[in-house]
């Protein structure tokens, strides 16, 4: 005749092993579980090293990286916004910034809210514009990275440059050319590629 189940020796064993051993489980939440530092959590931007330039989104596979170009205001920003509820949290973001400390994925996975904001991540840099035309070069934090990375060779570009020289309170800020078509003496102003082309070729 069989035994039922729970008579059989080998089961037996087990029950009464587990009854009398520790429990395999964690006791989260009671006690807060701690992640290995190489867990992929949730991106965080770093303010000081961030550069503004959006390489984290053009890299993200998922789309969840808004750039966007204020040019409204009494000082043009450009926010990156990081939508954490459409992030996968794949690393590319981290991956590919240039100063690989601009924005980090943290040891956090408890990411728990009760508004959109909650699931944000945002971080705001000036821009630079050009003085002639006022399309967008770049974010300023991106050029002096730029010059740093540079060093001496930042002062063979006249942009580069006037940025350094602008930092070290040496060039005055807001210079604008008067003559609708620039000339070859306005090639001494911050400027995008398009009319530093047209002042190189004035004459």
């Amino acid at each position: 005749m069989r035994l039922p189940c729970l008579l059989q020796p080998r089961i037996l064993k087990q029950a009464l092993t587990a009854l009398f051993s520790r429990p395999y489980t964690t006791t989260f939440p009671k006690t807060p579980y701690e992640p290995i530092p190489q867990f992929r959590g949730r991106p965080r931007y770093n303010e000081k090293e961030c550069i503004g330039c959006g390489a984290c989104a053009e890299v993200c596979p998922s789309k969840c990286i808004d750039l966007v170009d204020d040019l409204g205001g009494a000082t043009p920003v450009r926010r990156l916004v990081q939508h954490l509820d459409q992030c996968i949290w794949c690393g590319q973001c981290e991956r590919y910034c240039p100063t690989k400390e601009g924005i980090k994925q943290s040891t956090e996975w408890d990411c728990v809210g009760f508004k959109r904001e909650d699931f944000e991540e945002k971080v705001e840099k000036e821009l630079l514009l050009c003085e002639v035309c006022g399309s967008v070069i770049a974010p300023v934090d991106q050029v002096r990275w730029l010059v740093k990375q540079l060093g001496p060779l930042a002062y063979t570009n006249p942009t580069v440059m006037l940025v350094a020289g602008r930092d070290l309170a040496i060039v005055d800020e807001g210079v604008k050319a008067e003559a609708e078509n620039p000339l070859r003496a306005d090639r001494l102003m911050i400027q995008c590629p398009r009319c530093r082309r047209k002042t190189a070729y004035a004459v």
